[in-house]
């Protein structure tokens, strides 16, 4: 039974996600707070690719690391839409790699006045569709746009997948949960009054460098924060660590394969 955890959401493949601590130190600083796998997630084209090398380069030198190709809604812009369907492409040839274990971010947001709810959801059909294709699991970022999210979804068939960071309404948990999606807790669950999933559709994700846990908040979130994310989850399930762990650990294993 594992004892470890896992960071299944960070972008610490981007020099700019990580202040002054390089990578190195930031897998070593995980390995010291009981982390042993990492998935690192593209938000772009060109940033799931850097994701890419950035999991391979470190797998090379032993580190678990894995990664995600994602478009992230607020990405996308009507100067990218002309090229779409190349970027497609690339990325179905792109998560032939073997450090690919999913698709995500993706999803939508209608949080930002000037979002473009037609664009949104256009690029939402053709990523779903390539994670349908190749049988991938989603990583999904979703807000303040469940109305629009949950009757694309439905259309699709996909592994079991995540709904990450959420922070909905108690309804929209159960819509999800119903839907067979696990759901992605991180630092927000520290500090924020949220609607909790099952510790059985858990898992555990940081969001680094966003979102981080107390007792940190106020400074750049590291993988090796989730420690303390299981932490509050022992606390509010009222179990013991390791099993939190075991727990968790087993759904991003069967989540993700990995």
């Amino acid at each position: 039974m594992a004892n470890y955890l896992i960071d299944t959401h960070t972008h610490i493949h981007d020099d700019s996600d990580r202040g002054d601590m390089d990578a190195a130190k930031t897998f070593l600083h995980a390995h010291e707070n009981g982390i042993e796998k990492i998935i690192t997630i593209g938000t772009s084209p060109a940033d799931s690719l850097k994701a890419r090398d950035f999991a391979e380069e470190w797998m090379k030198r032993g580190e678990k690391i894995f990664w995600t190709y994602g478009y992230h809604p607020n990405e996308y812009a009507e100067k990218d839409r002309a090229n779409l369907q190349n970027d497609i492409k690339i990325a179905s040839e792109a998560i032939k790699s073997t450090q690919n274990v999913g698709i995500g971010e993706i999803g939508l947001d209608y949080h930002f006045d000037g979002y473009s709810a037609e664009m949104q959801r256009e690029l939402l059909l053709e990523i779903l569709q390539l994670a349908q294709d190749n049988k991938k699991p989603v990583s999904f970022h979703v807000r303040d746009a469940f109305e629009d999210f949950w009757p694309i979804f439905d259309n699709f068939k996909l592994p079991p997948s995540v709904m990450h960071s959420f922070s909905d309404s108690k309804k929209n948990l159960e819509e999800a949960l119903n839907r067979g999606l696990y759901i992605g807790v991180n630092g927000l669950s520290t500090f924020a009054d949220l609607a909790h999933p099952p510790l059985e559709r858990m898992i555990f994700e940081t969001d680094a460098p966003y979102l981080t846990p107390k007792p940190f908040r106020g400074t750049m979130n590291m993988p090796g924060y989730v420690k303390h994310v299981a932490e509050w989850a022992t606390n509010y399930y009222e179990v013991d660590f390791d099993k939190v762990a075991e727990i968790t650990t087993a759904n991003a294993e069967k989540i993700f394969k990995i």
